[in-house]
């Protein structure tokens, strides 16, 4: 008779111990699969968002009489401001390695290659200097995907 409480105890303990070994292991098994989910979502968002900025990238370009002053571009960003501004921001990283003392139009042109807009601004800037400059057009101009944007001296000076 003691035979039974000692086998029913031995099977009780390998029960439980055989639940926490499989409760263990599902858990285990959850997180590895969710790490694997996270992160191929992850790898996911980071390529539809490459797509998308690629698909709606604006090509903007200096002109040749800007690069034969020794101007150049190594960055530019389109961006719509619908905050109390309302308009389209282009801003551009320049870097003067000439000394430069003009004013900067650009020029915006749909996808037809017509003009939508245009920006001017007054730029006087030291050879060696570099930053970032911001072009505002009003937002009727409309700048999306395939819209090209060109980057010149101004024929008619701002002060």
């Amino acid at each position: 008779m003691k035979i039974i409480p000692a086998c029913l105890l031995g099977s009780l303990l390998f029960i439980t111990t055989s639940c926490d070994w499989v409760k263990s292991k599902t858990k285990e098994t959850i997180n590895k699969g969710g790490e694997t989910v996270g992160k191929s979502a992850t790898e996911f968002v980071v390529g539809v968002s490459d797509g998308v900025k690629e698909t709606l990238r604006c090509d903007v370009a200096l002109s040749q009489e800007l690069t034969n002053n020794g101007i150049a571009m190594t960055k530019h960003d389109v961006a719509y401001d619908g905050g109390e501004r309302h308009m389209y921001v282009v801003t551009l990283y320049l870097i003067f390695n000439q000394p430069f003392d003009a004013s900067l139009q650009a020029t915006a042109y749909d996808s037809d290659r017509r003009e939508i807009g245009r920006s001017t601004m007054k730029v006087q800037q030291k050879a060696g200097d570099a930053g970032y400059f911001e072009f505002t057009f009003d937002k009727r101009s409309d700048i999306g995907a395939k819209s090209k944007i060109e980057i010149g001296i101004a024929d008619h000076p701002v002060d």
